[in-house]
């Protein structure tokens, strides 16, 4: 299940190159990832668990300037154990040119004791949709 955002570039996201500052799209990633998470995550689940970034992988494909719309998608890859490998592309909305890709490996953690749990059945059904074989 993919999940959507438009972000529009603003001055305070370029660096001095006048790019999107690599820091930056680390920064929309986790929002994207964030939002996702709140956006279909029963709150009940919300309160117990938890997730934190174990490694991020970022391909930079092109430039994003000042004023660019850019589309941010994200889905999950994989799941096991307590790890969910999330992958976030984006590109700019106008020319489709591809931005940046990235595969995060996400950790996620019991909210109380901030020990890695097992992602269960319930959480794996919200994000990745059961395919009929």
């Amino acid at each position: 299940m993919r999940f959507e955002m438009i972000k529009q570039v603003e001055q305070a996201d370029l660096d001095e190159l006048q790019h999107v500052n690599n820091v930056r799209y680390v920064q929309w990633i986790q929002d994207i990832s964030r939002a996702h998470w709140e956006s279909i995550a029963p709150e009940e689940i919300r309160k117990t668990a938890i997730w934190v970034v174990r490694q991020h992988l970022i391909q930079y494909r092109n430039a994003a300037k000042l004023g660019d719309t850019l589309r941010m998608q994200t889905y999950i890859k994989k799941s096991e154990g307590a790890i969910s490998t999330r992958v976030v592309e984006m590109e700019d909305l106008s020319s489709g040119k591809p931005i940046v890709r990235s595969e995060t490996e996400w950790c996620l953690l019991d909210s109380h004791t901030y020990r890695p749990m097992r992602i269960s059945e319930e959480i794996r059904a919200v994000f990745i949709p059961k395919t009929e074989t």
